[in-house]
């Protein structure tokens, strides 16, 4: 097998929320939109009678795929990093103090940035549904 990267997919709630997030917030281009339905696609996700709206957004040559299935399954509890099967989204700036200092007071973070043992300075906030993203700066 020789695979590649594809997308990195987040399931969402509400994907207007969502994709205005990660556009105006994270300031990630939009690619693409599009709907996916019929009984291929509910077979092959393995939700009966599942469609679902999708958004492809760019992370500098990174494809983050949002999805809002319908039907919409039960909500997962806010995970801590160190839970087993915990997932997050790293996304490199250039700036991390600045960036920090222009995200909304709406918007939840872990902590302020902060300089680790390898130099690497990381800050982690949560999107609308909860899911963890970090933001770094090498």
């Amino acid at each position: 097998m020789d695979a590649t990267a594809h997308h990195y997919a987040v399931t969402v709630s509400d994907l207007e929320r969502a994709v205005s997030f990660y556009r105006d917030v994270l300031d990630l281009e939009v690619l693409a939109r599009f709907s996916v339905g019929g009984d291929a696609f509910a077979t092959g996700v393995d939700i009966e009678g599942a469609s679902a709206d999708f958004a492809h957004l760019d992370a500098d040559g990174a494809r983050i795929e949002l999805v809002e299935y319908a039907p919409e399954g039960e909500p997962r509890s806010e995970g801590e990093l160190n839970q087993p099967g915990a997932t997050h989204l790293g996304l490199e700036v250039e700036d991390l103090d600045s960036v920090y200092e222009d995200l909304s007071d709406e918007v939840e973070t872990l902590s302020e940035p902060q300089t680790t043992e390898s130099g690497t300075r990381i800050c982690f906030l949560r999107d609308p549904e909860g899911t963890l993203v970090e933001l770094l700066e090498t």
